[in-house]
């Protein structure tokens, strides 16, 4: 990571060395379709997931994003709306209404998780957490961003997002993931700089793991 300073800057939504903390609450249908879809290789995939970033108090936390995370061959689509955790819920459940909603594109992606817990009965099935180190790109690679997550533990009781329940970890204690994502191309330092730690491609789903 020491090495990214001199090409990025620390993510300003975490501490002064870019550091957060991330929960995860997974949502998938009885026949565990977006698990299969990931395993299978498929080249469309989706998922839905309620997230916060808590601080020390998970507890405390009140407002978070319900997320559909779209993978298309190597391309990767984020949609995402903030909403209370009460109203979150309800939303991931079926029985929101998205006309409340004033902002437009706010209630259209609102309106695509409400058909896909309806179409695919989806529930709630794990919670994933982990700390992340983030690094944004400079002028010349605005969106870049590389992170580093580590302590990845997860669970599947007490399936609500802000519950302090107790984790259990699925990667070693010791390993970190990293991720490298870019609007169009990998720049060449970073290339370089992948090579120079002799860094190779493994697919990582905390969702699957």
């Amino acid at each position: 990571a020491e090495d990214l300073l001199n090409f990025m800057t620390p993510d300003s939504y975490g501490d002064k060395d870019g550091f957060y903390r991330v929960t995860s609450l997974y949502y998938d249908s009885p026949d565990l379709h977006f698990y299969r879809s990931k395993i299978e290789g498929l080249k469309f995939r989706r998922k839905l997931r309620v997230r916060i970033y808590p601080g020390n108090d998970i507890s405390s936390v009140t407002s978070g994003f319900v997320e559909i995370k779209q993978r298309m061959n190597r391309t990767v689509q984020k949609r995402r709306l903030k909403m209370p955790l009460d109203d979150a819920a309800t939303l991931c459940n079926g029985e929101f209404d998205p006309s409340t909603i004033a902002d437009e594109q706010d209630e259209v992606a609102a309106s695509e998780v409400l058909y896909m817990v309806r179409a695919m009965h989806l529930r709630p099935k794990c919670v994933v957490s982990y700390r992340r180190q983030a690094f944004m790109g400079g002028r010349y690679e605005q969106g870049m961003r590389v992170t580093f997550d580590m302590q990845l533990q997860g669970r599947v009781h007490g399936l609500v997002v802000n519950e302090a329940a107790r984790n259990h970890f699925f990667l070693p204690p010791d390993w970190y993931v990293m991720e490298v994502k870019v609007n169009e191309r990998i720049p060449m330092w970073m290339t370089s700089m992948i090579a120079k730690h002799n860094c190779q491609i493994q697919r990582v789903s905390k969702y699957c793991s």
